[in-house]
């Protein structure tokens, strides 16, 4: 484990943050931010995870003394048109074969908070899907639901193993955590 100069806390209950976070040797403790995820309708998508990485942050600050919020969001962007999480099993599938055999922009903002000081900043990745037939979108969907993911996929799912022809940038932004950023900027913190 790497030594923690101060305690983290990362806020947020995504499983694969957790993981990121655990293989690149940090402590830290979990919690989970109440906010809502909207952005104002003018934004520059570009702007989006950062913005929203912030506004999870500071939806724990009142709680640090010492500690060091890590927040994070990602964001799909093909185009200009942001895709969120699927609200259901129809708009997943919209989503993916939007995305099949298209080259989106993934963007993870982060966020490291602590009462003296505040960091954000972000990575951007560009995803290439091969074509995608409607029974791959389908069996994908159906297997592995990710409801919880921008742009309805997962890199680390099936869909990212078959489907993925070219990532031109690092993965783990596209997996939501961009960790070579991120321990650089807290080495630095």
């Amino acid at each position: 484990m790497i030594p923690n100069l101060r305690p983290l806390i990362l806020a947020s209950s995504s499983p694969r943050r957790q993981f990121l976070m655990k293989e690149a040797g940090f402590q830290f403790v979990v919690q989970s931010p109440n906010v809502d995820e909207a952005f104002p309708p003018d934004m520059p998508v570009v702007n989006i995870p950062t913005y929203l990485a912030e506004k999870k942050a500071r939806a724990l600050q009142h709680h640090i003394t010492n500690e060091i919020i890590v927040a994070s969001d990602t964001v799909v962007i093909l185009g200009n048109r942001v895709l969120n999480k699927p609200a259901d099993r129809a708009e997943a599938i919209s989503m993916i074969e939007a995305l099949s055999g298209q080259t989106h922009l993934v963007i993870t903002g982060v966020c490291l908070l602590a009462k003296e000081k505040i960091d954000c900043f972000d990575d951007r990745t560009e995803v290439t899907f091969k074509k995608l037939t409607r029974a791959e979108i389908e069996y994908y969907i159906d297997t592995c639901k990710p409801f919880d993911k921008a742009g309805a996929y997962g890199a680390q799912d099936w869909l990212g193993m078959v489907g993925i022809e070219k990532i031109n940038g690092s993965y783990f932004t596209v997996m939501g955590l961009p960790m070579h950023r991120v321990y650089e900027h807290l080495l630095n913190f």
